[in-house]
Formats: structure tokens, sequence, C-alpha cells
């Protein structure tokens, strides 16, 4: 398996596996995988990973700006999302590693992730990757009637922003 930059040409499989977590109904409030238009503005236009095997792209990972000022420049929130066949396997580990390394190459100091409780194997993965929870946000969210928390979680980078 290898982590390379994400290319346009990949986004029909990005787009594909971030269908697959929103069906899980555990990964994001989102309804339904974006648009390239929708997906590239929402994202930062660095640190855009893919996780590749065999020459297929089993996951991607990215970073989102949390605010428009400049005094949080160097905070991002990470999105990792994983194939259902490559579950299990480290991609998400790999992703969110090389992640960390290259946003904080790119001056990111702190990421942050919004989790629902209910995602164990993704909060043990940002603990893994130096996150800490800072708490629960109590009924963030209405998901198909229903009240969601979200964990808030984040890393402070011990190499940049020191």
């Amino acid at each position: 398996m290898i982590i390379r930059n994400f290319d346009e040409k990949d986004f029909s499989t990005v787009q594909h596996i971030y269908q697959q977590g929103i069906d899980t109904g555990n990964a994001t409030f989102q309804e339904q995988a974006k648009t390239w238009k929708e997906w590239n503005s929402s994202m930062l236009d660095i640190c855009r990973l893919v996780a590749v095997e065999n020459t297929q792209v089993v996951g991607w990972a990215g970073l989102s700006p949390i605010s428009s000022r400049q005094v949080y420049s160097g905070v991002a929130e990470v999105s990792v999302y994983v194939a259902e066949q490559a579950q299990g396997k480290g991609v998400g580990q790999k992703l969110l590693a090389q992640l960390i390394t290259e946003s904080e190459a790119q001056n990111i100091w702190m990421l942050q992730a919004g989790i629902f409780p209910e995602n164990h194997s993704s909060i043990a993965l940002h603990e893994k990757n130096g996150f800490r929870q800072l708490g629960t946000r109590d009924k963030l969210g209405k998901m198909k009637g229903i009240w969601r928390d979200v964990v808030f979680m984040e890393r402070r980078s011990e190499v940049v922003g020191v």
C-alpha cells in the first residue's frame, strides 16, 4: 500500500468511499456524498491524500478549514475514510499518520476531529495518533430526526507553533 497525493481523477472513488462512510450512519452528518465542486471547495488545497493498494484507491484523508479568520490558519479539521473492503488493515492509520506529517510541513499546528461516540474505531485511531478527547458536544445536530452527540478531539503539534 502506498499513500500519495490526491489527484482529481481519484474523486469518483473518493466519493464512493465517502458514501460508504455516510451509509454507516456513524461517520458524518452529511446525508449524501458531496459533488466534486462541493468537496473541492470544502477541503484545503493542501494535505489531500489517498491510500492505494494494487492500483485501487482504498481510502482518503484531507483537511477542512475551521474558520476563514487568519488567526485560525494553522487549525484544520481532519477527515479520514476507508473503503469497506479495506477496513481493519491499517489503512486509516497510514493515512492519518501521513496527514499529520504533511499538515505540520504546511504549518498546521492544531488538528481537530468531531466523531460520533458510536464510532469507536475512529476514536481509537485518533487517540493512537496523539489526539485527546476534549469532551462530548451533546445533541450537536439531528440526523434523520434523532439528536446526535459528537466527541470533540484535538491534536496539538509538538513541532509547529511551539
